[in-house]
Order: structure tokens, then C-alpha cells, then sequence
């Protein structure tokens, strides 16, 4: 097909909505771009929340934008699909309205419901070892974090049982916008995964294991591939975007499977690593493996008969945003003022930290600002600084919250090396690619070369822009995508780096497993 397609790729993260419109033709081409950002909010015991309006109005605003950037009419673009945050929880009547705030895949209230579920005589890596191995063998996963959507679930119908009394259907953040674009209940493959309800085999819900958790079966939505066109825009939702009704509605992909697409990692044993607000280690593989102890799991993806083996870790990105918001504006004083350009100010922090040596002159930051799910689960532990000393410089400090970050995704790469053969490559997307030192500092940390690719903050508009060509016709094979993807840059490891690094390393392990106790007394005590 040689006929220019124009699509909009939404990516809804967790504080931004990325807009994307792309050309497909003989390449998948970014035209334009607008990013709307919108709050969380944080309910009282841990719950952090997100008004799903908000994510309805960032698409508003940011579709006109495009196609005016673009020079494009509403009528000229052929589809729109999603690349989004998971493990939300919304809950939508029967006229897919939202009946509550959605609940983050960061909120942690559910601890109760949680602790009910893995009670028990025998446990099996900190779990009740019968509903773990019925999980594992319906599903081939295990829902062992309080955050994990299932316990959500629980929470609401137990503490608010008038809103779950009017539940329709159980949705995922961009199952929920299909919905409002389309009108169908649906949910893709890969967010039924993410539930740890769905059986991937035989590509259903899994009715025991809904039993075990006592989720109503009705309450979930039809399953659809990722690559299915799911309808085309009603008029109202193409009345409210700016758009036409004979744009083809697609249904998307998380975050967790689109944005190793859109790295370009598309085949069997491609290792990519994003940073983000959060951050993970993700390797493509062709058979369900889970690591219980490591917490690592076969996520199912966008191709058929395809995983990712994925490890997670909660505060990544997040964890500089918090330095520069909580320490860097009001310690440097570079900027005055809450008006300043944020992101101006992350090029200038780590312009800082390139003068810190490796090593950060014996500083180690713990980047568990909201708890850890990989290489182990917990909602207690917290970040914090480790051997500060009076000879200590800002650019110390800054450096050693890039090298913790890193650290501890050399860990979760290491815990998947173990299971499965991961690339000697590694791809890097997210926006912590804008970095060439940080590209630098995952080299020397973990002794591979990094490939970071165009646009690496744009990776998951670009994977589900990727998925629109492939259910348009334009490729042939998500395969293809990998050649769509230009590397503007490679880095390999530094050696006198990665000796400092190396020697750290233990120590920064050690740090997790000996504050265990502290972090739980602590935040217990204080929620």
C-alpha cells in the first residue's frame, strides 16, 4: 500500500498525556506532538487516584493541536489507538460512565484485602500456596502485590458498597477511553493479563480464579486482541476530539507491551529497558515463565505467541522529578519560583551531576519511593540517601540518584538473566533516553552496550502507531516495526567506570535486605 495514512496515537501515562500523529506509509513518520499533563490526587491510607475526565480533556485539547502542527483535516486521519498506564481500576455503569475516581496502579490501600487473600498455613514465596499454584497453573501469574487491581477491587466493594452496587464493567485506563470513543466493553489481551484473572491458554477469563477472588464474572469485559478495530468514533466522541466518525477506533496496548514495540524490540530475545516515571527491564520470550521469588512474570503482549518477561520497579524517572521538585528548586538555586521550566531543569541536573565522579563520592540513593515490586515485593520500603558525609556536594547527591536508579535495574536484569537469555544489546526508551549520561551510566553499570533510539519518550505512541499500520494493512507483520526504528545513538561501557560500579553494587543490594524491618516499622506506624 503505497497511499499515505495519517493516525493519532494517544499515550496516557500517569501525569502527561503524549499526543502523536504519525504518517504510515513506507515508514512510520512523527508529524506532530503535544503533551497535556493532568494531577493524581492522594486519598488518605495510601490511595492515589486520577479523574478519568481529565484524561478525556488532555485528548481534547491536544487533537487540535496536532492537526493544526500537521496541516491535516479531521477527515484525513484514518485511526486513532492508545499506548497507556496499567492496572487501573475503573469502575463504569451501564452508559460507561466512571462511578469513582480511578484507582492508580500506584495506590496501595487495599493492604487488608491483600493480607486476607495470602493467609495461610503453608506459604510459597510469602504467599498462600494453594491459591498461588491455582493461580499459577489458570493464569501464570499471581496477584502478590497490595497494588495489584484484583485487591483494588476488593477495597470498593468493601468500603464502598453503594458505588459497587451500580458496577457495569471493570475497565482499564484505555479500555475505558475505547469505550467513551466506541461504546463497547472491552478490554485488550494484555490489561486482562494485568488483572491476574486471565487465562492466556485459552484466552478467557479464568472462572476459578475469579472465585478465589471473588470477582464477579459479569463485571468483566469481551477480550480483544491489541491489533483489533474495535468500531469507529461516535458521533459524539467525534464531535468532541475534533475529529471524523469514520476514524477507525483501534484498541492499543499497555505501556508493558507497546513501548518495547516502539524501541524496536519486536522479537524473541530483544532486552529493552524503559525509564519513565517507572521503570522496567523487559525481554521478549516464546513460553510463559514466572520467577515467584524475583517476582517476575510472562506478560502476555501484542503478538500472538509471544510474551515479555518483565520486571518492574515502582519510582524510576519519578525519583528525579522528586529531587528536582523537593530539594534541587529550593538547594541549588539555579531557578526561583514554581514557574520555571521543569524540564530545562533536568538538563541542567544532570549537566551538574557530570562533574560527581562515578560512584557519586560514596553516596547511594534507594529509589523505593513508593515501595518495589522486582526483585522483591513490598509497599513499605522507601527511598533515602546512604552515607552522606559532611564532604557531600549537591552533584553527589544527583548523581547517586541516577546511579540508584540504575543500580537497581542492573539487579532486575540480572534476576532475568537468570531465568532467560537476554540481549547483549540493550535498548533504552523513555524519557531518561534524553540523557546521554544516564545512556552512559547503564552501560558502565551494567557492562552492555545501549542503543537508545529516536524520540525515546515517544516509544509507546510509536509502538501503537505501529499497531495501526499492521491492522491497516500498511506491514505486514509487527515484526516489521523494528525497521521503522532509527538508533540515534550507541554507548558502550566505560571500564574504569565499571570497576567503581562493580564494587558498589553488593552494597547497594545489601542496603534493601538489612533496612527491611525499618521500613515496615516505620510505615506502619506512620501510613
Amino acid at each position: 500500500m503505497s497511499k499515505d495514512l495519517y493516525v493519532i496515537a494517544y499515550d496516557i501515562g500517569s501525569t502527561s498525556n503524549k499526543t502523536c500523529l504519525y504518517r504510515v506509509s513506507s515508514g512510520i513518520d512523527l508529524l506532530a506532538e503535544a503533551d497535556e499533563g493532568y494531577p493524581l490526587s492522594f486519598p488518605e491510607n495510601g490511595g492515589v487516584e486520577q479523574n478519568p475526565e481529565d484524561w478525556w480533556n488532555s485528548m481534547r485539547a491536544a487533537t487540535p493541536k496536532v492537526l493544526d502542527a500537521a496541516g491535516l483535516r479531521p477527515d484525513q486521519i484514518a485511526a486513532v489507538s492508545f499506548c497507556s498506564q496499567m492496572q487501573g481500576l475503573i469502575l463504569v455503569d451501564r452508559n460507561g460512565g466512571a462511578l469513582r475516581p480511578a484507582m492508580s496502579y500506584m495506590d496501595k490501600r487495599a493492604a487488608a484485602q491483600h493480607e486476607a487473600f495470602q493467609a495461610g498455613i503453608i506459604r510459597l514465596a510469602g504467599m498462600n500456596a494453594r491459591r498461588a499454584l491455582i493461580s499459577l497453573k489458570e493464569t501464570g501469574v499471581v496477584a502478590a502485590s497490595v497494588k495489584d487491581p484484583v485487591f483494588r477491587y476488593a477495597w470498593v466493594r468493601e468500603n464502598e458498597p453503594d458505588i459497587f452496587a451500580r458496577v457495569h464493567k471493570w475497565l482499564d485506563v484505555k479500555d475505558y477511553l475505547v469505550c467513551r470513543m466506541t461504546g463497547r466493553f472491552t478490554s485488550s489481551e494484555d490489561s486482562a493479563f494485568a488483572t491476574m484473572l486471565y487465562d492466556s491458554r485459552r484466552r478467557r477469563w479464568s472462572k476459578r480464579v475469579c472465585a478465589l477472588h471473588g470477582v464477579s464474572m459479569p463485571h468483566l469485559p469481551e477480550i480483544i486482541r491489541c491489533t483489533d478495530r474495535v468500531g469507529q468514533l461516535s458521533e459524539k466522541a467525534a464531535a468532541d476530539l475534533g475529529l471524523s466518525t469514520g476514524c477507525a477506533v483501534f484498541s492499543g496496548g499497555g505501556d508493558s507491551s507497546l513501548i518495547g514495540v516502539g524501541a524496536g524490540c519486536t522479537r524473541v530475545g530483544d532486552t529493552h529497558v524503559y525509564i519513565g516515571t517507572s521503570g522496567w527491564v523487559s525481554t521478549i520470550v516464546d513460553r510463559s515463565v514466572v520467577d515467584a521469588v524475583s517476582m517476575i512474570a510472562s506478560v502476555t503482549g501484542v503478538q500472538d505467541g509471544l510474551y515479555n518477561y518483565f520486571a518492574e520497579m515502582e519510582t524510576a524517572g519519578k525519583c528525579f522529578e522528586w529531587l528536582r521538585d523537593n530539594v534541587v528548586m529550593d538547594g541549588i538555586g539555579a531557578y526561583s519560583g514554581a514557574d520555571c521550566d521543569k524540564k530545562e531543569l533536568i538538563g541542567y541536573m544532570c549537566e551538574k551531576a557530570e562533574s560527581a565522579p562515578p560512584g557519586s563520592n560514596g553516596v547511594i540513593f534507594m529509589p523505593w519511593l513508593l515501595g518495589n515490586r522486582c526483585p522483591f515485593e513490598d509497599a513499605d520500603c522507601r527511598g533515602g540517601f546512604f552515607n552522606v558525609g559532611l564532604t557531600a556536594k549537591k552533584e553527589d547527591l544527583i548523581r547517586a540518584v541516577m546511579e540508584g536508579v540504575l543500580f537497581h535495574i542492573r539487579w532486575m536484569l540480572e534476576c532475568q538473566a537468570a531465568k532467560v537469555k537476554t540481549s547483549p544489546v540493550l535498548r533504552l526508551a523513555g524519557g531518561g533516553g534524553r540523557s546521554p549520561l544516564l545512556c552512559q551510566m547503564l552501560a558502565d553499570i551494567t557492562g552492555r552496550e545501549v542503543e537508545c533510539p529516536e524520540k525515546p519518550q515517544n516509544a509507546g505512541a510509536k509502538g501503537a502507531a505501529a499497531l495501526m499500520a499492521y491492522g491497516l494493512g500498511v506491514i505486514s507483520s509487527l515484526d516489521d516495526a523494528g525497521r521503522f526504528v532509527l538508533v540515534k545513538a550507541r554507548y558502550k561501557p566505560n571500564h574504569e567506570a565499571a570497576k567503581t560500579y562493580d564494587a558498589i553494587y553488593p552494597v547497594f543490594k545489601r542496603l534493601y535486605r538489612k533496612n527491611r524491618g525499618n521500613f515496615h516499622l516505620l510505615n506502619r506506624l506512620i501510613p
